[in-house]
């Protein structure tokens, strides 16, 4: 009797060590992530097509932006293995990572990781590091998915949030056109980006041709849409390039926080609210080109001018728009869009942002009569902004999942 029971003790025994030793066959794989990188959000896509072709294939994720503990985890496992810790998403494949994506290269070099470990049992050096700090991280759940889950659900709960003038805000009611449209219409009410159109109208009314007039003024503003283009679509390349590092992300949520404040504060202390970028000497050295430009007799050469000239003034005019390109492409980063949507994002934005542009110039024209923005529309319009640039920069620093349209 004493025997069996010894036997039954130590079958038991055995099946239990068994268990955890070894909880499941096939090939490990670990992801580590973070929730709002557009990068992780596209290897995922190409992950979960291999967790269905693989049936061996055991993927373990481990969200690193909000849990101090999965971060800790990717430090250790990323020191063990001689690797940097700067970016994600950072893929474990036997006994060696990937860090970042590139969808014309990544794709290729997990599937065919993959398919050479499930052929060949590849070393796990990882493994131990991971199931020594939480046993639950190799079931069939995800690490921590129970928790981000709770988070979320919260989260849906959570996404009111209450502005000054502007009220209630449900996050979830915004959509990135809107998003779009508004704050390309909120950054075209800046003063540098009237000035100089103001000065060229006038010197306009006094021509008498007026398809000449008419050529020379959308010029100047195709011009001016063109350079705020390149700018907007060479910053978007950046932080899709950069995206993936963490403090990228929160500096320009800090630039948010900071421009939203100085919006406000120059909208409610300021009387005057012009571009302080362009002094009187510089505007009036400006109005002396333009003048000469314009009274040229080859209409090629004018138009030259004012193109080369319109490049010149955008270019205070970037600096004077108080980073809202800047962080409208870090919000517009966030979604996962193919390439030409980025553009054509960029594009409505644009459109909106010299709406206004359009608006003085058509008017003027068809007018005779220069109808500017008045002081107290300017000033509504930079305190909207700023409000609106705090509620993008605490998101981004807090909470960027929210801003995930895509």
């Amino acid at each position: 009797m004493k025997k069996r029971q010894y036997l039954l003790v130590l079958l038991l025994f055995s099946v239990f060590f068994l268990c955890f030793a070894n909880p499941r066959s096939g090939l490990d794989v670990y992801l580590f992530y973070g929730d709002g990188c557009p990068h992780c959000k596209k290897e995922e896509k190409y992950l979960k097509m291999y967790e269905e072709k693989y049936a061996d294939l055991n993927m373990h994720r481990f969200e690193v932006y909000f849990s101090d503990e999965n971060m800790k985890l990717f430090g250790r496992v990323a020191e063990s293995m001689g690797a940097d810790v700067s970016g994600i998403p950072f893929l474990i494949i036997g006994d060696e990572y990937i860090v970042g994506f590139d969808e014309t290269l990544t794709p290729g070099r997990i599937q065919s990781r993959i398919e050479e470990c499930l052929t060949r049992k590849c070393p796990d050096p990882s493994r131990r590091i991971i199931f020594e700090h939480s046993r639950d991280m190799l079931t069939d759940e995800e690490s921590g998915s129970v928790g981000n889950e709770t988070e979320q659900a919260a989260g849906e709960r959570e996404r009111i949030i209450t502005l000054p003038l502007l009220g209630d805000i449900d996050v979830r009611t915004f959509s990135l056109p809107v998003l779009t449209v508004v704050m390309g219409f909120l950054d075209g009410f800046n003063p540098c980006a009237m000035w100089a159109l103001i000065f060229l109208i006038g010197l306009l009314l006094g021509m008498k041709d007026r398809k000449r007039m008419w050529t020379l003024g959308m010029a100047f503003i195709a011009a001016s849409a063109f350079v705020y283009f390149l700018f907007m679509a060479a910053w978007l390349n950046l932080i899709l390039l950069f995206g993936l590092v963490l403090w990228i992300r929160i500096g320009i949520g800090i630039l948010a926080l900071l421009s939203g404040a100085y919006s406000i504060r120059d909208a409610l202390t300021t009387r005057s609210l012009e571009c302080t970028l362009a002094g009187s000497e510089k505007r009036q050295a400006f109005r002396e080109k333009l003048k000469n430009i314009i009274s040229r007799n080859s209409l090629i050469l004018s138009l030259c001018g004012i193109i080369v000239l319109a490049f010149m003034v955008n270019l205070i005019e970037i600096v004077c728009s108080a980073g809202f390109p800047a962080i409208y492409t870090q919000v517009l980063s966030l979604s996962h869009l193919p390439s030409w949507q980025y553009y054509s994002y960029i594009l409505l934005y644009i459109l909106f942002f010299m709406l206004d542009d359009m608006f003085v110039f058509v008017a003027a024209m068809l007018t005779f009569e220069i109808t500017g923005m008045t002081t107290k529309y300017v000033r509504i319009a930079r305190l909207v902004g700023g409000l609106l640039m705090l509620l993008i920069g605490t998101l981004l620093i807090f909470k960027p999942q929210w801003l995930m349209f895509g």
